[in-house]
């Protein structure tokens, strides 16, 4: 095994503004699945040079919580760049930019679906 992680869904309630959400944040494009037999939304992802990927998904079982498992988003070189577009986009920065020693920094958030989100970077 390589990575531990391979792949995370991030639930919304209303898919529209999860997306819309995200694609503000992150300043890219959230690829809608039209085939799949619920609502879904690919995130930004390069698994040809090894990275994972992940999704907004809505539906049945797809519950937003603030408890759990905290998922953090890759912040680029400076995630204090996707972090200050939160609040704009509907969301809360509930832990701002946090030096977490050689490891670089996180931040936390609650996107536009009640989620608690993270962000990393080493700058």
């Amino acid at each position: 095994m390589v990575n531990s992680l391979n792949w995370f869904e991030i639930p919304a309630t209303d898919f529209a503004r999860a997306t819309t959400f995200y694609a503000k944040v992150l300043d890219a494009q959230i690829q809608v699945d039209p085939n799949s037999n619920m609502q879904y939304a690919y995130l930004p992802s390069d698994t040809q040079k090894g990275a994972f990927g992940g999704a907004i998904a809505s539906g049945e079982n797809f519950v937003p919580a603030m408890t759990g498992t905290t998922v953090y988003l890759d912040g680029g070189n400076d995630l204090s760049v996707p972090l200050s577009r939160v609040e704009s986009a509907g969301g809360k920065v509930i832990l701002p930019k946090t030096a977490i020693g050689g490891n670089g920094f996180i931040a936390l958030f609650i996107d536009s679906e009640g989620n608690k989100v993270g962000f990393h970077s080493m700058g």
